[in-house]
């Protein structure tokens, strides 16, 4: 039974939500571990094609519980605060290495590692009153889930101090602008708006995406003829399933493709 996880599937598509709402579903007890778990099943899921991670009420994240992190403190316990990083890293390694697409559906605060979460995910919808904060110098806290390798590898580095220098609250035109997102949507379309995108990733061949996603990644560490060499290769795979077929049968009879995943 999960706490403060809630987990909905349908047509392919999960829907992960965070779902601690009086606290902005701040991250306490066991959540960051059932999340993982969570996103773990999901990615070894054949039956699933595309993930969501949202939050319930009003916000997405708002990072770590920092009534639970003075309790760590006031104990000295940097055993359990280890623990909760590793569950931490074990989440963010779930989202990447997971071979189908990730969205973060965002209605509101993603701060720390809330933020960093959304970061993380491959695709990141946002409602108008969607907020981002680098928030843990504030708390005289490290940036922690990913922070430091997505935020500079999204925004120029002068950006990503700031960000974590001052830990200023940016509104979601602003993350638009400096591409932290791919759209703002009005608070009351996120839902549905998330749902057609979700759906548009579900239609399409999945070892394409699987082989896409995995190409933008390795890119940012390899070189130019590693990269030509893997797009060969995966290019090849593509080539001999059926999804290739039906996608040059159906641009020929000016149709829409019906891709299987075969």
């Amino acid at each position: 039974m999960l706490e403060h996880i809630k987990v909905s599937c349908e047509a392919g598509i999960v829907t992960i939500t965070l779902n601690r709402p009086e606290r902005l579903n701040a991250f306490a007890g066991h959540m960051r571990r059932d999340l993982a778990e969570v996103l773990e099943r999901a990615g070894s899921d054949p039956r699933i094609r595309v993930v969501v991670i949202t939050g319930a009420g009003q916000a997405f994240c708002a990072g770590g519980d920092v009534e639970a992190i003075a309790e760590l403190m006031e104990r000295r316990d940097t055993d359990e605060f280890a623990r909760l990083l590793g569950a931490g890293r074990r989440v963010v390694t779930a989202i990447r290495q997971m071979p189908k697409p990730v969205i973060a559906s965002i209605p509101g605060p993603a701060a720390g590692a809330g933020c960093n979460l959304a970061l993380a995910c491959d695709i990141r919808l946002a409602a108008r009153s969607a907020t981002f904060t680098q928030s843990f110098v504030r708390l005289g806290l490290h940036p922690d889930w990913g922070g430091t390798y997505f935020l500079p590898r999204i925004v120029p580095p002068n950006i990503a101090c700031e960000m974590f220098f001052l830990g200023e609250t940016i509104t979601a035109e602003e993350a638009w602008r400096f591409g932290l997102v791919n759209r703002v949507f009005p608070d009351e379309e996120l839902e549905a708006e998330t749902r057609r995108f979700a759906e548009r990733l579900r239609d399409a061949p999945p070892a394409v995406i699987t082989a896409a996603k995995h190409a933008v990644y390795m890119s940012d560490h390899a070189t130019l003829d590693q990269m030509l060499q893997y797009e060969l290769e995966s290019q090849l795979r593509c080539f001999q399933t059926q999804d290739a077929r039906e996608g040059v049968r159906a641009f020929l009879e000016r149709r829409a493709p019906r891709f299987t995943g075969h």
